[in-house]
């Protein structure tokens, strides 16, 4: 099933066009990573697909327009922070978010065990961590058992060990058979824990599909020696070497996978070259991201 389905979507604020005649096409079950810098029409994307923006083009259907204008009922979101009630401890502040979306008979315990916070379950919110706090508010936008989450940015301002914390969660979610639409601008979040990724930039689409498609089969050698300009020379055009950037004294070579780096090493030793750095490496998503969007 598609969950969303979005078609020339364009939103502009003034002279900013912030959101470009955007087409994306969501399928049920994937973790779905929004990338793209700060500025990039992320917010405003997800703003508008959740009802709080109004578009100036375009539309957007959620779940095949099976539950009508009900569909928000199976939505759950976090664009910022929720103000929850400071003296309040987690129950009841998820007692009234479950209030204000109707639920009846809110699972409350099961939820606070998905997001680690079970054990302070009675604790004053006033009393958290940023990271318990966001997490507490990925627990209210789990309220109601929604089949879809939205984050916007989940691990902004997080420490490392608190980004591990949501990233993990967002896993477990994930693997309960939702569907996930995250927004961020950290590549290595996007690329750990999504299956698929829409890159954009200034509120255009550059490309979207798996993470893995969008990943090319190349991988990075870097790769030097005293006499880098006869190094440089003999890799040129050499099978298997896609490109040769000079940086820093090392050579970055982009390589088919059927390269290895033993061939380069001993192609340098028959042509007389001893090799004093060869760290192969699969090429990242930001790499790729950057390549994308260079100059565009």
């Amino acid at each position: 099933m598609t969950v969303l389905q979005i078609n020339g979507l364009t939103k502009r604020y003034g002279a900013i066009t912030a959101v470009n005649n955007l087409n994306l096409q969501i399928a049920a079950g994937n973790v779905y990573g929004i990338l793209g810098p700060n500025g990039s029409g992320k917010t405003t994307t997800l703003g508008t697909v959740l009802g709080i923006i109004r578009p100036d083009s375009g539309a957007y259907t959620w779940f095949d327009g099976q539950y009508g204008t009900d569909e928000r009922m199976h939505i759950g979101s976090l664009l910022e922070t929720p103000n929850f009630y400071p003296y309040l401890s987690p129950v009841k502040n998820l007692e009234l978010t479950a209030h204000i979306k109707k639920i009846a008979a809110p699972k409350i315990d099961p939820i606070l065990e998905l997001v680690n916070l079970a054990q302070r379950r009675d604790s004053p919110f006033s009393t958290f961590s940023f990271g318990m706090k966001q997490r507490l508010a990925i627990a209210s936008a789990l309220i109601g058992d929604p089949q879809v989450l939205i984050f916007d940015e989940p691990t902004n301002g997080l420490d490392p060990q608190g980004i591990a914390e949501v990233r993990e969660i967002i896993q477990r979610i994930a693997g309960e058979g939702k569907t996930i639409i995250m927004a961020s601008h950290i590549l290595d979040e996007v690329e750990k824990v999504c299956s698929h990724v829409a890159i954009i930039k200034q509120g255009r689409l550059l490309a979207s599909g798996e993470v893995g498609a969008i990943l090319s089969n190349d991988h990075q050698v870097d790769i030097a020696a005293a006499d880098l300009g006869r190094l440089r020379e003999l890799l040129a055009g050499y099978p298997g070497v896609n490109s040769v950037v000079e940086k820093n004294k090392v050579l970055q070579l982009q390589v088919s996978p059927a390269l290895t780096a033993a061939q380069l090493n001993q192609l340098a030793f028959d042509n007389g070259l001893v090799i004093s750095h060869l760290v192969l490496k699969p090429k990242s998503l930001e790499s790729e991201f950057l390549e994308i969007t260079a100059g565009k």
